[in-house]
């Protein structure tokens, strides 16, 4: 399977979790996917998605709460209208209240997390050099946090190839 075949078909898979009356962020949703720079991605990704496949998209916003994939259903006003028919609270004309209806792909109700629907934590724990030949980061610890997966560097990256 091509990896953006993939990438779209976990993207997908998120979306269809998000709950009613409720949203979430391209980069919430590229995190979950172990993609936390992949914001941009999720975006494209979702403007493929055609009416026949039944997906919330509308319940997915900036980092900021404004519907900035609103120009996909025709207008921001159709994309508003669907969230204010879920009573999502919104803040202004096209910017809903995050800190009130945000939905974390890793708070999923049905008890799973992210980080159970990590294959390999290596790939987290891994970046790719110049020569695309992916090497692991040195001294990287992971943990779980109130269901947040974090990961931090401890020691700085030297530059190049390692």
């Amino acid at each position: 399977m091509p990896a953006s075949h993939e990438f779209a078909t976990r993207v997908y898979e998120i979306v269809a979790r998000i709950p009613f009356g409720r949203v979430t962020t391209y980069g919430r949703i590229a995190a979950a996917i172990s993609s936390p720079r992949g914001a941009r991605m999720v975006g494209c990704g979702l403007l493929a998605v055609v009416p026949d496949q039944d997906l919330p998209c509308h319940r997915v916003v900036n980092r900021y709460g404004e519907l900035s994939g609103g120009w996909h259903f025709g207008h921001p006003d159709v994309m508003r209208a669907l969230l204010v028919a879920e009573d999502v609270p919104f803040v202004a004309d096209y910017r809903v209240d995050l800190e009130r209806c945000v939905w974390d792909p890793w708070d999923d109700e049905s008890g799973s997390t992210a980080a159970d629907e990590v294959d390999d934590l290596d790939l987290v724990a891994s970046r790719k050099g110049r020569s695309g030949k992916t090497t692991p980061i040195e001294d990287v610890s992971v943990e779980l946090d109130d269901h947040e997966l974090l990961a931090k560097t401890l020691a700085r990256e030297e530059v190049g190839d390692a």
